[in-house]
């Protein structure tokens, strides 16, 4: 089993584990701190999707600092169980909903509207261009979204970059809706 800590939060320093799965890259300590640094350290009550929940590490996080609830969509039985592990080991399921799918499914599905969402699907599978249409139908007015992408991204849908990072060959963005 591989691990990533949880870095802020009630559940800081808290250890989680999941499995090896293709295409799986948790988000790094580092840029997860500088994420939580842009969107405040707290999050107030906000609802979160977790689209490509992967390790947990985002959604973890988020519900670690304050979220009201995150939603987690996952696709592969292993790694979900490792996500229901994880929940339970912090207890952390009155606030983390994990949810066995497929991300454009759940995103054409879903009646649930989200202040925050978090993308960071596999590399090389076409996935940002398949997401950007369905996002809006899932979106607050002010929704933020956070995106990890294998390039740098101006705009998605509605949404533009605010934020963005390197981090080796990951770019990671920060994206807001335009004002009206």
């Amino acid at each position: 089993m591989n691990t990533v800590r949880i870095i802020g939060g009630q559940w800081r320093r808290r250890v989680l584990k999941f499995p090896d799965s293709e295409g799986l890259r948790p988000t790094p300590d580092r840029v997860r701190e500088t994420l939580f640094n842009w969107l405040g350290q707290e999050l107030n009550g906000e609802i979160c999707l977790d689209l490509f929940a992967g390790s947990g590490a985002l959604g973890f996080e988020a519900a670690s600092r304050g979220a009201g609830k995150v939603v987690m969509i996952e696709p592969i039985p292993r790694v979900l169980a490792a996500l229901h592990d994880n929940a339970r080991m912090i207890d952390a399921e009155a606030t983390v909903e994990i949810k066995r799918g497929d991300a454009l499914q759940y995103l054409a599905s879903t009646k649930h509207k989200f202040d925050l969402i978090f993308l960071d699907p596999p590399y090389n599978k076409g996935w940002i261009p398949r997401l950007e249409p369905l996002l809006a139908g899932v979106a607050k007015e002010n929704t933020i979204v956070y995106v990890e992408a294998e390039y740098e991204l101006d705009a998605l849908g509605d949404w533009r970059t605010v934020r963005h990072g390197k981090a080796g060959e990951v770019h990671f963005h920060l994206m807001q809706r335009e004002a009206a």
